[in-house]
């Protein structure tokens, strides 16, 4: 398909403005991640990006706006690399591994949000009465979810239950985030999953 000029550019602009509210979105992270939600000032915020609180405000109508916009796209950008890891894999069991190992281990290379969760673990509760980023975990919920179908539907996993077992395995995930990295237990903790990972895949692959 002909893409013309004018239609060229304004896939550029789209673009260009994509990126300056991811700018916005990671500098406030860094910020937030250093002083927490409480301490955190949007002049804090628009010294970090080089620019006035006016111009601020475009991006957010307040701090709490603009701490919930950067929180989502954290999350996004982590639920994305574990897709994205997925994706590469074609064996419904590795893609069950491959989006286990990954989902855990992200936190450890993004150092400002997992600040951001030890400040604010109400982000990720164990046992939410009202989940404030329930759109995004439904869609990781849905990603577990279509894994556990493609590897009934293959012959590799045994018939379970998809409703139950994905919400078993996603308490499970979240227990091992506050334990690893919210409220860190020790190195023993990359022992236990491992272990428990061994369990899962025991329990649901068949041979």
């Amino acid at each position: 398909m002909f893409i013309g000029r004018a239609d060229c550019a304004g896939i550029k602009k789209a673009m260009k403005k994509r990126e300056r509210i991811e700018a916005v979105y990671e500098a406030a992270l860094r910020v937030f991640a250093r002083h927490g939600f409480r301490k955190t000032t949007v002049e804090d915020i628009a010294v970090e990006l080089g620019m006035t609180k006016g111009n601020l405000y475009l991006y957010a109508r307040d701090k709490r706006e603009l701490y919930q916009k950067s929180v989502e796209h954290a999350l996004l950008r982590w639920q994305g690399r574990v897709r994205e890891a997925v994706e590469r894999e074609s064996d419904a069991r590795a893609m069950f591994t491959t989006m286990c190992r990954k989902a855990v281990e992200y936190l450890s290379v993004d150092d400002d949000f997992r600040s951001v969760l030890v400040h604010d673990p109400d982000i990720f509760p164990m046992f939410p009465v009202r989940d404030p980023f329930e759109r995004i975990n439904r869609n990781s919920m849905a990603m577990i979810r279509f894994i556990l179908k493609k590897g009934m539907a293959d012959g590799a996993f045994r018939r379970v239950n998809t409703r139950t077992i994905t919400n078993a395995i996603f308490s499970i995930y979240k227990m091992f985030i506050i334990r690893m990295y919210i409220r860190p237990e020790g190195k023993h903790m990359r022992k236990l999953f491992e272990e428990t990972l061994d369990l899962l895949t025991r329990g649901l692959f068949l041979d």
